[in-house]
């Protein structure tokens, strides 16, 4: 007994590894001290050396360009007006090289054969002009349907409650980017501060009913165009397939920006 107490009792030499692992620990920070300066040596940097750096900058696609809008008859020519009443010199020149319906074929043994002329690809093909239509003398302003409102005339958000939860989140951004293009926030007094809400339902085909405004934002004009927005961007597309509902109702918020 009295021999085993004394090996139990006897106290190991732990110098000889406490200086391997020194060892270990310092042969391994070495090795990443010496991979970082290698990485480093390698990199090249590109850009202008004595820049502070900026912030990143968004950029946004857009299908349309963000300019005022007009309605009425297309017209791709920029004339120095506002008129949105076509210029009679226009018609003229349309109709000057057509021939006479009542003219009568001579026979000319001098005259030129006609050259038949291959159909081209017209750009821009104006409707009939009406009997009736009124013209203006300083030309017609360029009105063409690839002309939007400004960005930032108004917002379009999703309301407090969706039924897509954290789910779809691209089907619920092509809803918004639609009814976005739809609202005409442009008309409206950008004075206005307060959001008006406004629910519908989507059915399974993308079919649009039951708008109603379920949040007023004290304004006519406002709760008017926000809920012709809806009614003009139906249908939507087609419901996602892992929707396991067969309609959703969807509530949207519309206030205005500057």
């Amino acid at each position: 007994m009295a021999a085993h107490s004394d090996i139990l009792d006897r106290r190991e030499p732990f110098g000889k590894w406490w200086l391997a692992s020194a060892g270990v620990h310092g042969a391994l920070f070495a090795a990443v001290a010496t991979f970082g300066l290698l990485k480093m040596g390698g990199t090249e940097r590109w850009g202008e050396p004595k820049s502070l750096g900026g912030g990143a900058v968004g950029i946004t696609p857009v299908n349309r360009i963000p300019i005022q809008a007009r309605d009425g008859r297309v017209n791709p020519v920029a004339n120095d007006t506002e008129s949105t009443v076509p210029s009679e010199a226009a018609e003229r020149d349309r109709k000057r090289n057509l021939p006479d319906p009542d003219a009568i074929a001579l026979k000319n043994s001098k005259a030129k054969p006609e050259k038949l002329q291959t159909a081209r690809r017209q750009t821009y093909d104006p409707k009939e002009a009406r009997p009736n239509q009124v013209y203006s003398q300083a030309g017609q302003a360029a009105t063409s349907p690839m002309f939007s409102q400004a960005q930032g005339g108004g917002g379009v958000g999703s309301g407090s409650v969706s039924p897509f939860g954290n789910r779809f989140g691209y089907y619920e951004q092509l809803l918004r980017d639609k009814v976005a293009r739809n609202w005409k926030s442009e008309d409206l007094n950008a004075q206005i501060k307060t959001t008006a809400v406004v629910e519908f339902e989507i059915l399974r085909n993308g079919t649009v009913r039951n708008v109603r405004l379920v949040r007023t934002s004290g304004d006519f004009a406002l709760d008017q165009s926000a809920q012709r927005a809806i009614v003009q961007s139906n249908p939507f597309p087609p419901l996602p397939a892992g929707f396991e509902r067969d309609s959703a109702i969807i509530e949207f918020s519309f206030r205005l920006q500057k």
